[in-house]
């Protein structure tokens, strides 16, 4: 099953080039609609959005392309990825529709669906909207007069979410005394995340609240957590939490200023779920990015680890499949399934508050349950993808550092499902050693395949 347009996490590119162009966008929601519509009544779609500039454009072509095939438009603005996961599933509508790139650059633009249940659309989904697109099946079909679609503005989608994401903290707790550093990326957050914090008790030193269209994740945000490290130290803060563009991932920095990164987030609350009796079959979901270490810190407390594809989707679907509540991705970007369908930086924020405030202990405490083990990941922006079968002298470079790091490391590489790169992630004991080793085959990759090294 190969994906012309869907990556890992929907449809991705610079913006006004294909495939993120209007006359794509329109398609694409000719498509969902057809997909989503039921014939017995009317069919609603939500769409939401960051706050990127090309936002508008493609909001508005999505939402001609929805119209154009008799099913209305619930439009909700600027808000979180799993905000409207949520307003989709609470509002029974049909689908969800968010207009985001996550955490890359303004230029880029992206598309991502959900189903009626919250849940992102599976892979055979995804497929069945792109061979309409292609096929030009839906073209044909055109309501008229009375039959074509309205377009809705949901004024109240962020005080509902705000509600949400409220009930999701303890009710016996609340934030106050606590000095919080809280970096929104300049994205889809900048209203609810604050707001949120600030009603439960906190002081908050707010950053990247003033979106313009442009600056969303430029040098602030989960991708630049020296910003709130900075802020944190600068303040006197107890914490900085920093969100991405869509605030789908949260990274944490502690009162010292020091990284928490996704993998000790898990680690904080898959211990703490364990400990509670919550964490269903003591199993929490990761990716085969996240260090051994979580590994470790969960075993050593009785619980497990098991490993997905990369991708919150595939974590999603393994915790669905076995029945497991809890996961996530080193990024950290973490799914409570007992809160929301899909990752949720706000929630996942929440939670860690919560187990602070019980514990009564600091961020950096709280962190020490886990020990990560020495991990390089390097980045090399390639002109295409090749299996390493075709790649013979990388393959065998790559089988040479596995002999070598034995059964004490390991050697991951993949391609990544939303930018042009080769990812190469080592682990093994010694730091400078698995360095050495990365670079070497970055190098060596670059040279067949590569357009440019990236860090």
């Amino acid at each position: 099953m190969n994906k012309k347009l869907f990556g890992t996490d929907g449809v991705r590119g610079v913006a006004n080039k294909h495939p993120m162009t209007t006359e794509v966008a329109m398609q694409l929601g000719r498509a969902a609609a057809y997909v989503f519509k039921h014939e017995d009544r009317r069919s609603r779609i939500v769409i939401g959005k960051d706050t990127r500039l090309s936002g508008y454009m493609i909001e508005n072509a999505l939402a001609a392309g929805i119209c154009s095939m008799g099913v209305d438009v619930l439009l909700v603005g600027p808000l979180p990825t799993p905000g409207i996961a949520f307003i989709t599933a609470s509002m029974r509508a049909d689908a969800g529709v968010v207009i985001s790139a996550s955490h890359n650059p303004y230029q880029d633009n992206g598309i991502k669906f959900f189903a009626r249940d919250g849940f992102k659309l599976p892979d055979d989904l995804e497929l069945k909207i792109e061979n309409l697109l292609y096929s030009e099946q839906v073209d044909s079909l055109r309501p008229t007069a009375e039959e074509v679609g309205k377009a809705f503005r949901v004024e109240d989608a962020i005080g509902r979410y705000i509600v949400f994401l409220k009930n999701t903290f303890p009710r016996e707790l609340d934030l106050s005394g606590l000095k919080i550093v809280l970096d929104c990326a300049h994205g889809a957050a900048y209203r609810v995340a604050p707001a949120v914090m600030e009603e439960l008790g906190a002081q908050v030193f707010a950053y990247g609240v003033n979106p313009d269209g442009t600056n969303i994740n430029a040098g602030c945000g989960s991708t630049c957590p020296e910003v709130i490290s900075k802020a944190v130290l600068e303040h006197g803060a107890d914490l900085g939490i920093a969100l991405d563009g869509d605030a789908d991932r949260c990274i944490f920095v502690d009162e010292h200023g020091n990284e928490v990164d996704g993998d000790h987030l898990m680690a904080i609350c898959g211990i703490d779920m364990l400990k509670r009796g919550v964490l269903k079959q003591n199993t929490v979901v990761a990716t085969v990015m996240s260090n051994m270490g979580l590994d470790i810190a969960l075993n050593k407390a009785g619980g497990k680890v098991i490993k997905t594809d990369v991708g919150d989707r595939y974590v999603v679907e393994e915790m669905r499949r076995n029945g497991y509540c809890f996961g996530g991705e080193q990024s950290g970007q973490i799914v409570f399934l007992e809160h929301n369908t899909t990752g949720d930086g706000i929630i996942s924020a929440l939670q860690i508050l919560a187990i602070l405030q019980k514990s009564g202990k600091s961020l950096s405490e709280l962190a020490s349950v886990m020990q990560s083990l020495p991990q390089v990941l390097v980045n090399v922006r390639v002109r295409e993808r090749l299996d390493l079968d075709q790649l013979p002298e990388v393959r065998d470079m790559i089988e040479a550092v596995e002999r070598r790091l034995g059964e004490t490391g390991r050697v991951l590489i993949r391609y990544s499902g939303t930018e042009p790169l080769m990812r190469i992630m080592l682990e093994g004991r010694d730091q400078d050693e698995i360095n050495g080793m990365a670079n070497q085959i970055a190098e060596l990759v670059q040279s067949t395949i590569g357009e440019g090294p990236e860090s």
